[in-house]
């Protein structure tokens, strides 16, 4: 007589079962190795940070190269993202800075970036967040710094310039944006709100699908979220996840203008990351006001084989057409290439800073 459907899976759940409690001892014997790591630090530096963005890359790629499926490369990213992130969380919950409030974009990022053992502090800016680091509010922040659609935050761009941070890691985050009000639809709405990137990514979808609703910016996309949840009149441009915390149903998915609308995040805080083997270093520029001066700018790193991965210039403000130019090169501030290319440069720009240098994503 055949095996009915649930006799042929049951020795399978059996041994799914049997390997989880394997699992589960091996990630409590990790979680005691790495408090035992964390003890070793306290004894020889108090004020080591727990926080090691080098070797957390190293770890995640280390086992992605030894990895023989069939989990993928992302999954082995994701998971020991998250066991990690426990760990880690064991020794002391990370306070991470991000845009506010619940459902935004930059909470999405932070969570990805760091893992959900994380305490968020919730803020009404990008200023407000680089506030909260340098004040020890928050451990970390988490902003947005490019749109693949839009371009520059050119707020963030301004805030690196000036604050004592650094940039210590990188994340990007698949953007997808979602029309949203409290009925699921738009019976007495007029308006619609957003972040104005937000608004700016779903311009020519709003155009040719309601012209009709005016447009508001708001602090960010989860404060319309919250606002939309008070007020009939009002529609949300926010993320699912902002649409289950604030109780609102989905009009319409994906209005992005760009169906692979992404937007990169920096972390920022007050910690060096050593090299992990890939890196990158983000640096700002000023050169005299005259000829040639971005090509002698430029020349060290070509001179030394150190490649930009991006090149933006952002106003000076003095009036006089004069710009700062923010670059990410490939590799770490103290491999000898990027020593010898930044001494160089620092010798012909009229301004030199140095962001950081970080994991590449």
């Amino acid at each position: 007589m055949a095996k009915t459907l649930q006799e042929q899976l049951a020795p399978w759940r059996a041994e799914i079962d049997r390997i989880d409690e394997s699992i589960l001892a091996l990630l409590n014997e990790r979680a005691q190795a790495a408090l035992a790591v964390g003890k070793v630090k306290q004894n020889y530096d108090a004020e080591d940070a727990i926080l090691k963005p080098e070797r957390e890359a190293m770890i995640v790629r280390r086992l992605q190269g030894v990895n023989k499926g069939p989990f993928t490369a992302d999954s082995v990213q994701a998971v020991w993202g998250q066991i990690i992130s426990a760990c880690r969380g064991l020794e002391s919950v990370l306070r991470v800075a991000c845009l506010g409030p619940q459902g935004s974009f930059s909470e999405q990022a932070g969570y990805e970036h760091f893992g959900h053992f994380i305490s968020n502090v919730y803020c009404d800016s990008f200023d407000e967040v680089f506030r909260s680091v340098e004040a020890g509010q928050a451990d970390v922040g988490i902003v947005p710094v490019e749109n693949s659609t839009e371009g520059a935050v050119n707020r963030t761009l301004d805030l690196l310039l000036n604050s004592p941070l650094k940039v210590l890691g990188e994340h990007s985050v698949n953007i997808h944006h979602n029309l949203l009000t409290k009925s699921g639809n738009l019976d007495g709405v007029t308006k619609v709100m957003a972040h104005p990137q937000a608004l700016a990514q779903c311009q020519s979808w709003l155009m040719r699908n309601h012209p009709e609703l005016s447009r508001e910016p708001a602090s960010s996309n989860a404060e319309a979220a919250r606002l939309a949840s008070e007020q009939d009149d009002v529609a949300a441009i926010a993320s699912i996840s902002a649409a289950m915390v604030w109780g609102l149903s989905v009009v319409e998915k994906g209005i992005q203008d760009d169906p692979h609308n992404r937007t990169r995040f920096l972390t920022i805080g007050n910690i060096e990351p050593l090299a992990s083997g890939r890196d990158k270093t983000s640096i700002i520029l000023a050169v005299p006001n005259k000829s040639g001066a971005v090509y002698d700018m430029l020349s060290p790193l070509a001179k030394h084989g150190v490649s930009m991965t991006r090149f933006e210039s952002r106003p000076a403000r003095t009036g006089q057409w004069e710009y700062y130019f923010y670059v990410d090169l490939q590799g770490h501030k103290d491999e000898p290439a990027m020593q010898q290319a930044l001494a160089e440069l620092k010798q012909t720009v009229a301004f030199f800073k140095i962001l950081g240098s970080y994991p590449a994503q």
